[in-house]
């Protein structure tokens, strides 16, 4: 039928209470490991659905295969296939980053185990299904989650088909983080979540980027490596477990060690590949025309005018989709009615030093110019049942949509892409890609529809990614994603979707980039202000503040326009201060992001990434911090108070480390909850004790050279300790690092690697005098007046 997008899935539970199974399945768990194969790279299991006591017991009844192995060192891959051959082959989680990773095995009479690196999985022989997953070796060794008793099934459900579900299960105390983009409580304890790419909104359980890899407070993670829908009942059908499960005749997943979140991220994002570096003028303010408004050249010039006139830093602007005539989503055309002469336009506004941002989306209205063509040549997705294209009056009137696995297609696609790019145009806003049938479909490939439902996305923004990469060269290449998939954050960034402009809503962002980042993901963005309806002045201004406190910053909405001045005056003056405050901290903030390239942890970190020793951070979702050094607690109430938590210092005592509010210089000891209220121009924004945080010279703009006139400033460094520091060039290379010691009132600043020009050391307002050139600095501090 017009419209049938991917049919709503019924939730994967397959009992009823602890003793009932629900009507019409006939259950198969695993319960014996009756055969164990000893290959070079793999554990192959025989497990059987019985106690295997006579000859007659291996008659009648399914087993289970299931094939252990290591894609990287410290990571398992577990296999398991009921039917072989009768089945679809299956699509997988995208794995660039797979080796042969090295691996020994033990085999004797009562168990067999595989070691990768730090973790291992041991199975018991004989009756008694026990698959147990370790970390580290010998005394020092800790049980992370096991498979035992009915936890790994083959389900036949009478009218519903077959299902493979597993089992791992939970400690007491062990909270679950992550799953894609999720805007749903935090810790997802008590949740079902269903691993399919929905166009839902921040308001509801869906998710606009499912990924089904989930964080484990007591460090591991866990990855179904499935491209095809999974169902997660995290400690709800089991409260002591976590279950996924999938239809057919297969399932596999990976876990990973840690001992740390860090370690875990690090591993995950080593298999799943890791994010490029965005170019570092992304990092600056994005303003765009906002969505339904009226807007044409003369909006757009005046919105930049007026930003220019009230000295309001901005860096990217961006046209939202009616750049394009209505009905023609898309043909990549401008609308000559509101933007007469577009090269002309993107020429003067190239020479006011900004970079151009336009929407698009994978599909083509029928009243596109490249509908025809796209017919004709075999660039849409057709209906399986007919041979005819697949269209729907939902979103563009008669709309097909491009099949990405026809390479033909999608260098069409590209071509008129480039052809923007020539024009002048920097980046794309790639949105939509969830709203993928899944039934009556046929792809190019032959890919099952099921199975690519989640994968479009990926392959959508794998295509503009990659004409980015080739026409401006990998430094250059950025896109605004709004859906994707486990993998995805191979091709940034990504932001929250379709928020409203409330409280509430600003705080669920937050936690659907919480729950993204813990996946993996280095960058993330939001509506500051909120993209539905229009945002009360209290909202816009505490939006204003998260918005740039986070890796990239857009305001943008739909029925109304975001610019500061159609709120009140005093958001001029917020945006002002904040996006200042965003480009003197570049310095520090895009050395993590180099970081965040280099070892997949991301910018953004909830608090339990950053301090997962500390039993107080693991619930924490209205706080996080960017980097290590710097605490961002966001207020969400009309009379700005808010309630924050800042963690133990290094050290085991509670208390321990004071950490510094950047903006007044206040101190607050760690390791305790504290409650404060701020007006507009402040938040509770802290940086770490022990922390030397580059302090850039360069407040109008994100891209400068970091390296020239820094001010190395310096927070709680403890007498006679030492502190390193950081600051990345904006290509990515190291631009200087270095430490600043101390010993009473002397700082002794030393420049191990690269350079800084004209640089000073700064502690609780006092500066040093400034060093020329030069690799060391020796600073005597007066002290307070």
């Amino acid at each position: 039928q017009n419209g049938q997008y991917p049919r709503p899935r019924r939730k994967m539970k397959f009992t009823d209470g602890q003793w009932m199974l629900q009507p019409g399945i006939a259950a198969h768990y695993a319960a014996e490991a009756y055969g164990v194969e000893v290959h070079e790279d793999r554990l192959v299991i025989l497990a059987t659905t019985r106690p295997i006591k006579h000859r007659g017991d291996t008659l009648q009844g399914p087993t289970l295969t299931l094939t252990l192995s290591s894609p990287l060192p410290g990571a398992i891959r577990v296999s398991v296939e009921h039917f072989s051959a009768a089945a679809p082959a299956r699509l997988h989680v995208p794995m660039p980053g797979a080796v042969a990773a090295p691996i020994e095995i033990e085999d004797t009479a009562t168990h067999a185990t595989l070691r990768s690196g730090n973790l291992s999985v041991e199975v018991r022989k004989g009756e008694g299904w026990s698959l147990v997953f370790r970390e580290g070796q010998g005394a020092d060794a800790r049980v992370l989650t096991r498979s035992d008793w009915r936890a790994l099934g083959y389900l036949q459900w009478a009218g519903r088909g077959n299902f493979v579900h597993e089992q791992l299960g939970l400690s007491v105390g062990e909270t679950i983080y992550g799953l894609g983009e999720r805007f749903t409580p935090w810790v997802k304890n008590g949740q079902v979540v269903e691993n399919s790419n929905r166009d839902g909104g921040t308001a509801c359980e869906q998710a606009y980027k499912s990924v089904p890899f989930y964080l484990s407070s007591r460090g591991y993670g866990v990855l179904v490596d499935e491209a095809g829908p999974v169902s997660f009942e995290v400690a709800s059908e089991k409260t002591t477990r976590v279950q996924f499960s999938r239809e057919g005749e297969s399932l596999a997943y990976v876990v990973f060690a840690g001992p740390t979140p860090k370690d875990v991220l690090g591993r995950l994002t080593a298999l799943t590949g890791r994010a490029p570096l965005p170019p570092a003028w992304s990092f600056g303010l994005w303003m765009t025309t906002s969505f339904t408004t009226q807007y044409d050249e003369a909006t757009a010039t005046h919105f930049i005018d007026e930003m220019k006139r009230r000295e309001l830093p901005l860096t990217v602007f961006h046209f939202d989709c009616f750049w394009m005539r209505e009905f023609h989503w898309c043909d990549f055309q401008w609308d000559r009615r509101g933007f007469p002469e577009p090269e002309a336009m993107l020429a003067r506004l190239k020479a006011r030093g900004l970079r151009i941002s336009l929407w698009i989306n994978p599909y083509i209205a029928q009243r596109s110019a490249l509908f025809e063509e796209g017919v004709a040549k075999g660039y849409f997705l057709r209906r399986a049942s007919t041979g005819r294209v697949w269209q729907t009056d939902q979103w563009q009137p008669g709309m097909a949509i491009v099949d990405f696995t026809n390479p033909e297609a999608a260098r069409w696609y590209q071509g008129h892409l480039r052809r923007l790019l020539d024009m002048g145009v920097d980046c794309f806003k790639t949105d939509f890609g969830e709203r993928i049938p899944d039934q009556d479909v046929r792809y190019f490939d032959g890919a099952d529809p099921v199975e690519m439902h989640n994968l479009y996305a990926l392959k959508y923004n794998e295509c503009v990614f990659e004409l980015l990469r080739e026409a401006r060269g990998e430094a250059e290449a950025v896109v605004f994603a709004r859906s994707t998939y486990a993998s995805g954050q191979r091709f940034p960034v990504h932001w929250g979707g379709d928020c409203w402009s409330t409280f509430e809503s600003m705080a669920e962002s937050l936690r659907g980039g919480l729950s993204l980042t813990s996946c993996g993901f280095a960058f993330w963005s939001h509506d500051i202000g909120g993209f539905e309806g229009s945002p009360p002045p209290a909202v816009y201004k505490r939006w204003i503040q998260f918005g740039l406190m986070s890796s990239h910053s857009r305001l943008h909405g739909s029925s109304s326009y975001r610019v500061p001045w159609l709120v009140d005056e005093e958001s001029c003056t917020v945006l002002q201060a904040f996006t200042r405050l965003k480009h003197r901290l570049m310095p520090y903030l895009y050395a993590k992001a180099v970081e965040a390239t280099e070892t997949g942890v991301p910018m953004m970190r909830a608090m339990v990434v950053e301090h997962p020793a500390d039993p107080a951070c693991a619930t924490l979702d209205r706080q996080y911090q960017l980097g290590e050094s710097l605490l961002v607690a966001p207020v969400f109430s009309e009379d700005g108070e808010v309630d924050f938590y800042l963690p133990r210092g290094a050290g085991s005592g509670a208390g321990e480390g004071r950490w510094t509010h950047l903006l007044s210089g206040a101190a607050r000891e760690g390791g305790r909850w504290h409650r404060e209220t701020h007006d507009f121009m402040s938040l509770p924004l802290y940086i770490a004790p022990n922390t030397v945080l580059p302090w850039g010279a360069d407040g109008e703009r994100p891209d400068y050279d970091y390296a020239r006139g820094l001010t190395l400033r310096l927070f709680e460094l403890a007498d006679g300790a030492s502190a390193g520091f950081v600051v990345a060039a904006v290509d990515g290379r190291i631009a200087a690092r270095g430490s600043v010691s101390r010993q009473g009132r002397r700082y002794s600043a030393r420049v191990e690697e690269g350079a800084l020009h004209d640089w000073c050391l700064e502690h609780e307002g006092r500066r040093s005098a400034v060093q020329a050139e030069g690799g060391s600095l020796v600073w005597d501090d007066p002290g307070p007046n």
